[in-house]
């Protein structure tokens, strides 16, 4: 095992480049009452760098995640009775997904059969760079067995009780306790990278292995993976390779998390201090 401990660093932008050399970027998140989720992802990606980042929810959250930052735009999506993004959306996220170079799913979409055949319908994509946050790996823990026809280039960004959720939805055997074997095994097995969040957050694509250095307690709070989605999803499109885009991501993360928490405290830190200690967090990482 090869164990990673350079940061990654973002190429210099040309003078006369444009916002489409900087990457186009998709996060299909949100649902009735988890709007907020969705416009974290969003605006964070917008943060991180990319240069162009859209937004495809529930059709009845659209105007309030819209409403949050006018800097992305949005797409509506058909919705099911609760309020999520319905299995009928499919065509429209595939229509999406061809005109960006990376894709989030995950923030605050909620559960259920309809979303589990979007999350496996993207896995299906040829070459599609996927990164699966929260509700996304939520689904995807219920499909069966491990994933099947698995051809997108995908990161996973569970929390410990989402990755105590994929390891019983994949795997027959008990979980190891070591974190770094989690992770590890999981990557292997899958084909993915894995971003394991928690003190000391190990990113690994089965073969090198970071365990990250920055970030505190206070970054514990609602909408925290909402803000590191947005930012690996970023990198991604913004030319770094998943792992590169999993290490950079949750060291500027939690080096954001850091700068707050001289400013607030890191009781009273929240989520959308994080995002606005991501500029400092690139001007001085």
């Amino acid at each position: 095992m090869q164990i990673i401990t350079e940061i990654p660093k973002v190429k210099s932008r040309p003078a006369d480049g444009h916002k489409g050399d900087f990457g186009k970027v998709l996060i299909v998140a949100g649902s009735v009452g988890m709007s907020g989720a969705a416009a974290l992802a969003g605006r964070a990606a917008l943060r991180a760098g990319a240069g162009l980042v859209r937004v495809a929810t529930s059709s009845i959250a659209l105007p309030i995640v819209a409403s949050i930052d006018p800097c992305y735009t949005t797409i509506p999506l058909a919705e099911d009775n609760a309020g999520r993004i319905s299995v009928k959306a499919i065509n429209t996220i595939l229509n999406a997904v061809g005109d960006n170079d990376a894709i989030a799913i995950g923030p605050g979409l909620g559960v259920s059969r309809g979303l589990r055949s979007v999350v496996q319908t993207l896995l299906e994509q040829e070459g599609l760079r996927l990164v699966i946050d929260g509700d996304g790996l939520n689904n995807l823990s219920k499909l069966s067995n491990r994933p099947r026809k698995l051809k997108a280039q995908i990161v996973l960004t569970p929390h410990p009780g989402e990755m105590k959720r994929l390891w019983s939805g994949f795997f027959r055997e008990k979980m190891p306790d070591s974190r770094q074997e989690q992770a590890v095994t999981l990557a292997q097995r899958v084909g993915a990278v894995v971003v394991l969040k928690g003190a000391g957050t190990i990113v690994t694509d089965g073969e090198k292995v970071y365990t990250n250095k920055t970030g505190n307690p206070g970054m514990a709070t609602a909408g925290s993976g909402d803000v590191l989605t947005g930012v690996i999803t970023a990198l991604i499109g913004q030319g770094l390779s998943n792992f590169d885009a999993g290490v950079l991501g949750v060291y500027i993360h939690g080096l954001a998390g850091d700068i707050a928490a001289e400013k607030f405290g890191q009781i009273s830190m929240t989520a959308t201090d994080i995002l606005d200690g991501l500029s400092e967090a690139y001007m001085s990482g």
